[in-house]
């Protein structure tokens, strides 16, 4: 088992488990991850996924070893991504959680996510850069929309890691933390997004993917109408009421 699948409680943790090639993905493991997600996203208990990597390493990309034999990743126009579920757009929310290395093909798994929370020594690359393998996870699409593309053409021409405050810095990173507490502090802030109302929070989050490849007029019009699903659900008027009765004064989250 390449990937393991923990529940705790409305969150799942799926963890990338290859240790001995510092989590490197393979075909068994891609199929593997694109199956968790699916799972997740189709789990009406479930609100948020973590993404992590067992070991202190998040993910070193693709294993370039199992390229030489029959496990070898699989770039084709249609389908999911090479390393996994790169192509997908869930419906909720993953966070990745990132200790050690995050590169090449990690690197583009981790802004897959749509929240990173790193160790304060946790490196970000394109380490493939060094070796011809082109970026076909969405790297040179997902990093200039993330952080720029004057600090996406830094990484994605020069191959060199990034970590702590300046990864921080260009945007790559939500939430630092100490070595050793990705996970913990992943955790934390998943169960913080559980606490809102999910309809709403989940049309927000996929108004804002959608807007992409949208005119402006259409974008709006797109945000209107998830917008108004959300109102007509009955969750608004039900959160304005909490408010009316004191709840969330003064930007007060711990009561809401």
């Amino acid at each position: 088992m390449t990937v393991r699948i923990d529940q705790q409680g409305p969150i799942t943790v799926v963890t990338i488990d290859r240790p001995d090639v510092r989590n490197a993905i393979d075909r068994p493991t891609a199929a593997a991850l694109v199956e968790a997600f699916s799972a997740f996203d189709e789990d009406t208990t479930q609100q948020v996924a973590i993404l992590t990597g067992a070991n202190n390493t998040f993910c070193a990309g693709a294993d370039l070893k199992a390229v030489a034999g029959d496990r070898g990743n699989k770039v084709t126009e249609s389908g999911t991504g090479p390393v996994g579920p790169t192509r997908m757009l869930l419906g909720k929310p993953v966070i990745a959680a990132v200790e050690g290395h995050a590169v090449a093909g990690g690197l583009e798994l981790a802004i897959w996510c749509d929240l990173r929370v790193a160790a304060s020594d946790a490196i970000f690359g394109v380490y493939c850069r060094r070796w011809g393998v082109p970026l076909v996870d969405g790297g040179t699409v997902r990093l200039p929309r993330l952080i720029g593309h004057s600090h996406a053409l830094d990484l994605i021409l020069t191959g060199r890691g990034v970590a702590g405050e300046e990864a921080s810095s260009m945007g790559l990173v939500n939430r630092l933390c100490e070595s050793g507490k990705a996970l913990d502090t992943a955790l934390e802030l998943a169960e913080q997004l559980c606490r809102f109302p999910q309809r709403c929070m989940r049309n927000d989050r996929l108004s804002s993917y959608q807007q992409w490849h949208l005119s402006p007029h259409d974008a709006l019009l797109n945000e209107t109408r998830l917008g108004l699903q959300v109102i007509r659900s009955g969750e608004t008027r039900e959160g304005a009421s909490r408010f009316s009765q004191g709840a969330g004064r003064h930007g007060n989250f711990d009561n809401i």
